[in-house]
């Protein structure tokens, strides 16, 4: 079947010399120069046509890959009632990243950020024996989010598209057996995107359910920090790294010793007025749950992950506390905080504090600090969580090799649900006994429009973008520099690699300069590009492969051969 030609002459495309002034990352900078997306407002932008290709492209190999696992393609709307999330928690639970909105008659509604719950009830209203089990579910569609810093171009909008999954099952063992099917899924679809990715153990955060999984894209300007070991396969989101600590030896510490420390409310100044390491200190922060103040104890060295305390207390909302709720609190002395004073205050330690340890920390007095405070003797933890900042270095959990960091993208994440959302709705189908079986979920998410963005930072060069053949805007950029016997050349070659079902760009531009078209032909980034040039005459062409520069001169005919592979 003959492809399309599409000359640039006819095609709504503005490339820019210059990168735009908000733009900090490399995808951000050479979609919009490239004339692929265009900002409407923060987080929200526009697809031109060369965009709306490669985002077309993209959605076509996930949807290739969700059908060849049995999953059914659906749409549902993206405005959506609040009663479903409000059954679950999540209106509530999301925050201030939900779009929230009214009807003229004062109903909530929100914009869908994903659609657990909406599909939870379609299937509550479409299945009702074990024998419409099990079903997996798909669509492709934007979602919203209300984020509070939108950046980086299309890498974090406010809208974005995005392929979310669901599995129905009637047992754990089905689940787990779509959630496989999923995992193989998404390496076959990252594969065939050509993204370099990355799988990782992670947390449910907002989703709930069990096991989880992200699948990261290695790039500098990657907002998700993860950590493998370099001597197994062990890989995780740095929220999902969890500490084993050893047991202490057993060493018998002086009794405890007040220290006359003035002006050390900082770890820093402590451990330089006493002349030891941040490692010895005990470092307590306060923080706000539910509006009730908690003590987190963790090495002076250590800083606390707020995300995965957030994390491990949710739903309860945690905020650090301010100068405000000293008042009144003449337990809470600032900068001078000791567990072994602290009365009805709850406090968490990180495993790092186990019973039998010793450290220097706050005497709960202004100006005065104390030695020897041994966690089992001195104080008790109330819970043990995993808590601190990871750092390169850190023991693998798994074998005790060092850890090491390194950024990258969320393209992907799946989960085992469970029957959280279940049993929300009451999704419950007759079972093989003739009893009522309750249903168990997976959810599974991709960001399409992510993936699009990801792909841009890991395969563009100083020239611009070099994108994969698979989801190209085009297979072949012609060029025609510039005489009329050149683009008289070019025309006939693309209709001869269109006829063969190559899809084609040409640049046919009168008035523009071979220059100029050069340039755009390797700022926009078709793996291959083939120009009429100073050889037209003698039917002779350039080809030049995008990625590699290699270029040679071809007879035409043979030019068109190899292109069609």
């Amino acid at each position: 079947m003959a492809a399309q030609v599409q000359r640039m002459s006819r095609l709504m495309v503005k490339t820019l010399r210059d990168d735009p002034a908000d733009a900090e990352t490399l995808s951000h900078k050479l979609l919009v120069r490239a004339g692929y997306v265009r900002r409407n407002a923060a987080g929200i932008w526009s697809w031109l046509p060369l965009g709306k290709k490669v985002l077309e492209n993209v959605s076509r190999v996930v949807r290739e890959e969700m059908d060849a696992i049995g999953a059914q393609e659906v749409l549902l709307p993206a405005v959506l009632p609040k009663e479903p999330y409000e059954a679950t928690g999540r209106w509530e639970e999301y925050g201030p990243e939900l779009f929230r909105l009214k009807d003229r008659k004062g109903a909530d509604y929100l914009l869908g950020p994903t659609h657990e719950e909406i599909f939870t009830l379609l299937v509550k209203d479409q299945c009702t024996s074990y024998k419409d089990l099990p079903v997996i579910l798909y669509q492709v569609q934007s979602k919203y989010r209300d984020e509070a810093r939108p950046r980086s171009g299309i890498l974090r909008g406010r809208e974005f598209l995005m392929k979310d999954s669901y599995s129905f099952d009637t047992t754990d063992e089905g689940l787990a057996e779509s959630y496989a099917l999923h995992r193989e899924a998404y390496i076959k679809i990252f594969q065939r995107l050509g993204l370099d990715h990355r799988i990782v153990s992670a947390v449910s955060g907002a989703m709930g359910g069990s096991a989880s999984e992200e699948f990261l894209a290695p790039a500098a300007a990657g907002e998700d920090t993860f950590v493998h070991c370099t001597a197994c396969d062990y890989a995780a989101n740095t929220e999902a790294v969890t500490f084993v600590a050893e047991p202490p030896a057993a060493v018998e510490h002086p009794a405890v010793e007040e220290l006359d420390t003035p002006d050390t409310p900082t770890i820093e100044t402590l451990a330089e007025h006493l002349g030891v390491p941040a490692s010895a200190t005990l470092k307590n922060l306060l923080v706000k749950v539910d509006g009730e103040i908690v003590a987190v104890g963790v090495p002076g060295h250590r800083e606390v992950d707020l995300g995965k305390l957030s994390d491990h207390l949710a739903p309860a909302e945690v905020e650090l506390v301010t100068a405000e709720d000293f008042t009144g609190r003449p337990d809470l002395v600032r900068g001078y905080v000791g567990p072994q004073g602290l009365g009805k205050v709850r406090y968490l330690a990180d495993p790092r504090i186990a019973a039998g340890t010793a450290w220097i920390t706050g005497a709960n007095k202004e100006g005065v600090h104390a030695r020897n405070v041994v966690a089992g003797r001195d104080f008790e933890v109330d819970e043990y969580v995993d808590v601190v900042v990871v750092e390169d270095g850190d023991p693998c959990p798994k074998c005790g090799t060092g850890l090491k960091l390194d950024r990258a993208i969320e393209i992907g994440h799946i989960f085992q649900l469970g029957r959280k959302y279940a049993d929300a709705f009451q999704l419950d189908v007759l079972g093989q006994n003739g009893k009522p079986t309750r249903v168990t979920m997976g959810s599974y998410g991709i960001g399409v429009s992510r993936a699009v963005a990801a792909l841009a930072e890991q395969t563009a060069d100083e020239q611009g973008l070099c994108w994969p053949a698979e989801i190209a805007p085009a297979d072949v950029h012609v060029v025609a520099a510039g005489k009329a016997l050149q683009t008289e050349l070019a025309l006939d070659v693309s209709a001869q690699l269109a006829e063969a079902g190559l899809r084609v760009l040409v640049d046919e531009r009168p008035g523009v300069s071979p220059g100029v078209k050069f340039t755009d032909a390797e700022l926009i980034g078709v793996p291959k590009i083939l120009v009429a040039g100073r050889r037209s005459a003698e039917g002779v062409v350039e080809l030049k492969d995008r990625r590699t520069g290699e270029r040679e001169e071809l007879p035409v005919a043979e030019a068109i051969a190899r292109l069609r592979g």
